[in-house]
């Protein structure tokens, strides 16, 4: 995984938190649930390319 792509899944991450953040904040359930999901998205992907990686450098 290069530079550029855990740049961008840590800034979906963040956003993903914030929205979460803003959503409790507010009482939004919907932007809550949205943040989460970002949230899981963003880190399925770290996984999956950290195992792509693995594989990789054998």
């Amino acid at each position: 995984m290069g530079i550029d792509d855990k740049a961008h899944l840590t800034v979906i991450h963040h956003i993903g938190a914030a929205k979460e953040g803003t959503g409790k904040v507010t009482g939004d359930e919907d932007l809550q649930r949205e943040g989460r999901h970002e949230q899981a998205q963003a880190e399925l992907l770290e996984t999956g390319e950290g195992i792509e990686d693995s594989f990789a450098k054998e």
